[in-house]
C-alpha cells in the first residue's frame, strides 16, 4: 500500500487528528480552561482506542499506523506531564522520569530499526501497565481541575508516585529484553 493510501487510511486519520488535538489541549490547559482540556484529553482516548478497532474491523492495519500510534500516544502523554508540572499539578521529578524513559525508549527503537537489527519492538505487558497508570494519573489531575470537589488528593499522589516509580523500572525491563533479543542466536533456516 502506498504512503498516500496509508494516510488516507481511516484508523490513521483518527490518530493524525489525535496529533492534531495536541496543541489544542496545550493551549486549553495553558490558559486554565481546563474543561476543553478534559474533554479533548477524553477526545484523544477514544480517538486512541477507537483507531485500533477501526483498523482491525476494516483491514486496515498499515507500516505507517503501526509507527504513528505509538508516537501519537507518547507525544500526547509527554506533552501532557510538560504543561501539567509547567502548571505545577504534577511534580518535577515525575515528568523527568517519565520523559527520560520515553526519549530513551525512543533512541533505542531508532537505532535498532536503523541498523536493522531487531525490528520487533512491541511494547511490554510492564510497558502497557505503566501507560494505563500514566493515562489514569493525568486523568485524575485533569478531574481535579475540573471538578475540585472531587477528593482525589491521596488517589492523586498514590498514582504520580506509581508513575514516577514504574517509569525507570519499565525502561529497564525493556533494555533487558533488548539485550535478549539481540544476542539470541538466528534461527536455523529449514
Amino acid at each position: 500500500m502506498s504512503l498516500l493510501r496509508q494516510f488516507r487510511a481511516a484508523p490513521n486519520l483518527l490518530t493524525l487528528m489525535r496529533l492534531f488535538i495536541i496543541p489544542f489541549l496545550i493551549i486549553e490547559i495553558l490558559a486554565g480552561r481546563y474543561r476543553m482540556a478534559f474533554a479533548l484529553f477524553i477526545l484523544a482516548g477514544f480517538s486512541d482506542g477507537f483507531d485500533g478497532l477501526l483498523a482491525r474491523w476494516l483491514s486496515q492495519r498499515t507500516t505507517l499506523g503501526q509507527y504513528l500510534d505509538p508516537i501519537a500516544d507518547k507525544l500526547l502523554l509527554s506533552t501532557l506531564f510538560v504543561v501539567l508540572t509547567h502548571m505545577n499539578l504534577v511534580p518535577l521529578y515525575v515528568t523527568v522520569l517519565v520523559f527520560s524513559r520515553d526519549v530513551g525508549i525512543l533512541l533505542i527503537a531508532m537505532l535498532l530499526f536503523a541498523t536493522g537489527t531487531l525490528r520487533d519492538f512491541r511494547p511490554s505487558l510492564l510497558g502497557k501497565f505503566n501507560t494505563l497508570v500514566q493515562i489514569f494519573g493525568l486523568t485524575v489531575v485533569l478531574v481535579q481541575q475540573v471538578w475540585p470537589s472531587v477528593d482525589g488528593i491521596l488517589l492523586r499522589q498514590v498514582l504520580l508516585r506509581s508513575i514516577a516509580a514504574l517509569a525507570p523500572i519499565s525502561a529497564a525491563q525493556y533494555a533487558w529484553i533488548v539485550v535478549q533479543r539481540v544476542s539470541a542466536p538466528e534461527p536455523a533456516e529449514e
